[in-house]
């Protein structure tokens, strides 16, 4: 699954880096038309997490893999095909739904296939997808020196046959066990046992915690969009700072995702990880709000100093969530469980671009009260967390993590 992750982000590397441009260039879309798309995709997207975790609790879940990654190879195949808007607009729907239900998926993959080890393999997940991102975007820049047509186009279909090689691959992988299905061997399922009727959709607690994590996942539109605006918008550091800022996220997750994973592998210990998260989120948005108060070499140190800790927080959150997310969920739903969790970073797409934007508009003090909001964020999820965990949960031994 590992393999599959970094060819998977290489491809969407080749992509995500270039799609604007080739609705601009090569479909000839306006620039309304492609924020339209991009909305409405992503809007419909956020159904494929719920769809994807509760077709998997019936479903052997690579199986169903297997169709999600044939799912977005075609739509990626089929946006070559035509440049009519309605179309365009239809196919991207259908990818967006395959990307989120994709990401459902993998998650849960790690959780039935590494047990209390979840964490260290996700961070380990993460860390090769951020290096298959970098060197899709690599390749893609490359490409685009070319400025051709047919460079976005072949840029596109390297995104697809990523896709389709992620489908081979889990052609590969065994089946992991399931509370909500019986598995016979690694490699074929027996029937489903009898379907279990609990829902995430009733359990307050969880919807709770998925509606605290939304608001913790903002550090994602931050890199995206807050700092290049926040540059642009203060004007007291050079413009090409924002790229670098980018590079350094990257960077630092490649590097230590996997080392403060460290800090997370138990219930207890992911909890208590929200008290310095919080800190994080403050000092971050801290120093972007200093940011605007000083000189050009000021400036670039503070917004470096707000990446780091954006950076840091990014990471701690993405401990705190893999572990949460799944000790709060029963263990004969867990796809649909992590299904509903998924809406929290999908829905963060649609709010997190207002949010920074919001405190963009508003100057130094926005940005603190960004901080402020989220940090007060993460002390009411710790509460949550507290009450509605057994005893057991929170006072369990440490898990001794291998090297292998």
């Amino acid at each position: 699954m590992l393999a599959i992750a970094l060819v998977d982000r290489v491809g969407s590397g080749l992509w995500a880096s270039v799609s604007v441009l080739y609705f601009t260039y090569v479909s000839g879309l306006s620039i309304a038309q492609v924020g339209t798309l991009a909305a409405t995709a992503g809007a419909i997207g956020i159904a494929g997490a719920p769809l994807g975790g509760r077709i998997a609790d019936r479903f052997p879940l690579t199986r169903v893999l297997l169709a999600v990654q044939l799912l977005r190879a075609m739509a990626s195949l089929a946006l070559l095909t035509t440049n009519d808007y309605a179309l365009l607009l239809a196919i991207s729907a259908v990818g967006s739904l395959g990307d989120r239900a994709a990401s459902v998926l993998t998650r849960l993959y790690a959780t039935r296939v590494a047990g209390p080890d979840r964490v260290r393999y996700q961070a380990v997940h993460r860390t090769i997808a951020n290096a298959g991102w970098a060197l899709g975007g690599l390749a893609a820049a490359a490409a685009l020196a070319l400025g051709t047509t047919s460079a976005y186009q072949w840029l596109l279909a390297g995104d697809a046959l990523s896709f389709l090689a992620a489908a081979l691959l889990t052609l590969r992988c065994g089946e992991p066990p399931s509370a909500s299905r019986t598995v016979t061997s690694s490699k074929t399922p027996a029937p489903a046992t009898k379907p279990t009727h609990t829902t995430p959709w009733r359990d307050r607690a969880y919807l709770a915690y998925v509606a605290t994590d939304t608001v913790l996942f903002l550090d994602d539109a931050v890199f995206k969009v807050g700092l290049p605006l926040w540059i642009v918008h203060a004007g007291n550091a050079p413009h090409g700072l924002a790229p670098l800022l980018l590079v350094l996220n990257n960077v630092m997750v490649v590097a230590l995702q996997v080392p403060l994973a460290r800090f997370g592998t138990t219930t207890a210990a992911a909890r208590a990880l929200l008290l310095p998260l919080s800190a994080a989120f403050v000092l971050g948005g801290i120093a972007m709000a200093l940011s605007a108060t000083g000189r050009a070499v000021s400036a670039t140190l503070l917004l470096t100093a707000s990446a780091a800790a954006f950076t840091l927080a990014e990471m701690l959150h993405a401990t705190i969530s893999w572990e949460l997310s799944v000790a709060l969920a029963p263990g004969t739903a867990q796809g649909a469980y992590l299904g509903v969790h998924g809406l929290a970073q999908s829905a963060q797409r649609s709010v997190g671009p207002l949010a920074v934007t919001a405190a963009i508009s508003t100057g130094p003090v926005g940005w603190m009260t960004f901080g402020a909001i989220i940090s007060l964020t993460c002390l009411i999820q710790h509460r949550l967390v507290r009450d509605h965990l057994t005893p057991t949960q929170l006072s369990v031994p440490a898990v001794t993590v291998s090297e292998h």
